[in-house]
C-alpha cells in the first residue's frame, strides 16, 4: 500500500510538471490573463519592485517571454530578420537563432509569445511561417510557410497568434478559404486536419481551446467574426458577427462560466465586448448582451467572481462591468489605458504610457496602489506582462526586464 501511495504521488508530481510545461504560454494557463502565482508582493517600493536583470538589443518586437523548464524564450528583431533568443533565469544569454525574415512594414516585429513544451518551441512569426525549434540546442526541427501550405490570406499588420498547443495538436489560423483554421502535429508539422471555418482572413487572435461539458472547442476571432470548430475533427460549428474597423481582433476569447466573451473597437455595429452563451454541446451559441460602449481593442480584460475588468481604448479609463448584463458599473482615470493580468488576488496593469501598476480592483473602486515608469526600451507599451516563479517580466521593443515580485 505504501509504495502505490508513492507511486500515486510520483505519478501526481511528473503530471503537474508537464501540465505546468504546457500551460506557459501566452496570457498564462488559461489564456485568460490571470496566473496562479501566490504570496506577491502587495505593495511595491516607491521605484517599483526589485529589477533583478535587463537586456537590451533584442531588436523591434511586442512578444513577451516564453517560459519553461530552466529557461526562457522570447523574439526580436535587429534588422529586418526574425532572431530568437534563450535566456538562464539570470539573465544570461545561452543562444540565439536567426529564424528568417520577419515583419517590417508597420509597428515592426514578431508579435508572437513562444509556447515551451518539454523541449520544443513554438511561435509563428509575422510573415506567416510557424517554427519548431530545439529548447536545449537552438536547432530548427521543423517549419511550416502558412502561405505556401495553406494559402493564407495576407493581413495588414502581419500575422499576430500565439500559437495554442493540446496534445500533440498545434493550433493556427492561416486565414485562407478552404484552409482557415488548421490543426498541425506538434512534433512533426504535418496536417492533422484543415477546417474551412468562415473563410475569412486571420484578424490577429490567438485562439483558446474551451472544454465545455463533453466537447473541446477551438475559439478565436477572424476579420468579422467569432468563430468556433471542433478541436478534435475540425468541425466548423458557429459564427457571430464581430466588426472593428480595420479588422482587427486582437484580445483572445475568455471562457467564463459557460460563455464566451470577446471584446473588439471602433465599429458602429456588431462591435465592442459580446457575452455568448454556449448551449450544452458548445455546438451553437446565442448573443446573451452586448455593450457597443466598452471598446478594447487589444489590452486583455479579466473575469473576476461575476465582474469584467479592463480598459477603455485611448480613452485613459480603466471600467468594471457586470459578466451578467455588461453594463458598466463605473470607470476610473486614474492610470493609462493598456492591458491586464492578474495574481494573487490583485491586477497588475502595464498603460500604452509605460506605466507598470499594482491594482485593487474591486466591484466598487479601482485603487492604483504603486506603480512605476518603464524607461527601458523603445516603440510601443503593447506587450503583455508574465508572472513565472515570483518574477515579473516586462518586454518594451528592444529591451527585456525581469522584477522580483517577493
Amino acid at each position: 500500500m505504501v509504495h502505490r501511495v508513492l507511486f500515486l504521488c510520483f505519478l501526481v508530481t511528473i503530471l503537474s510538471d508537464d501540465i505546468c510545461g504546457q500551460i506557459l504560454q501566452w496570457r498564462g494557463p488559461l489564456r485568460n490573463g490571470i496566473y496562479s502565482e501566490k504570496d506577491l508582493l502587495n505593495k511595491w517600493p516607491e521605484k517599483g519592485p526589485d529589477m533583478l536583470w535587463s537586456f537590451e538589443g533584442l531588436g523591434s518586437g511586442h512578444g513577451n517571454v516564453g517560459i519553461a523548464g530552466d529557461k526562457l524564450f522570447v523574439l526580436g528583431m535587429p534588422d529586418t530578420t526574425g532572431v530568437l533568443y534563450a535566456f538562464d533565469f539570470n539573465g544570461k544569454l545561452l543562444w540565439k537563432k536567426e529564424y528568417g525574415p520577419e515583419w517590417h512594414e508597420n509597428y515592426i516585429g514578431p508579435r508572437s509569445t513562444p509556447v515551451i513544451i518539454d523541449d520544443h518551441v513554438y511561435f509563428e512569426s509575422g510573415r506567416g511561417t510557424v517554427f519548431c525549434y530545439n529548447a536545449n540546442t537552438g536547432t530548427k526541427i521543423w517549419s511550416v510557410d502558412l502561405f505556401k501550405t495553406f494559402n493564407a490570406k495576407k493581413t495588414t499588420w502581419g500575422m499576430a497568434e500565439s500559437l495554442l498547443i493540446e496534445g500533440d495538436h498545434l493550433f493556427c489560423t492561416p486565414g485562407g478559404d478552404e484552409n482557415n483554421i488548421v490543426a498541425l502535429n506538434r512534433f512533426t508539422g504535418k496536417t492533422i486536419w484543415t477546417s474551412q471555418g468562415n473563410r475569412q482572413p486571420s484578424a490577429y487572435c490567438s485562439p483558446v481551446l474551451i472544454k465545455h461539458k463533453k466537447i473541446s472547442l477551438i475559439v478565436t476571432m477572424t476579420a468579422e467574426s467569432i468563430v468556433c470548430v471542433d478541436a478534435v475533427t475540425g468541425k466548423f460549428y458557429w459564427q457571430v458577427p464581430q466588426f472593428q474597423g480595420n479588422k482587427i481582433h486582437a484580445n483572445t476569447p475568455v471562457y467564463y462560466n459557460g460563455r464566451i466573451y470577446c471584446s473588439s473597437e471602433n465599429a458602429k455595429t456588431n462591435t465592442g465586448l459580446v457575452a455568448l452563451k454556449l448551449s450544452d454541446d458548445g455546438k451553437s451559441a446565442a448573443t446573451e448582451w452586448r455593450n457597443e460602449n466598452f471598446k478594447n481593442l487589444m489590452g486583455g480584460i479579466i473575469i473576476r467572481d461575476g465582474y469584467i475588468y479592463g480598459s477603455m481604448y485611448r480613452k485613459g479609463l480603466w471600467c468594471c462591468l457586470s459578466a451578467t448584463d455588461g453594463k458598466i458599473i463605473y470607470s476610473s482615470d486614474k492610470l493609462g489605458d493598456g492591458n491586464i493580468i492578474m495574481a494573487d488576488g490583485l491586477f497588475y496593469c502595464y498603460s500604452e504610457k509605460g506605466e507598470m501598476a499594482l491594482v485593487s480592483a474591486t466591484p466598487s473602486s479601482f485603487d492604483v496602489i504603486s506603480k512605476f515608469q518603464v524607461t527601458m526600451g523603445n516603440d510601443q507599451h503593447w506587450s503583455h506582462p508574465v508572472i513565472y516563479k515570483g518574477r515579473l517580466y516586462l518586454r518594451h521593443g528592444n529591451a527585456l526586464m525581469a522584477y522580483n515580485l517577493k
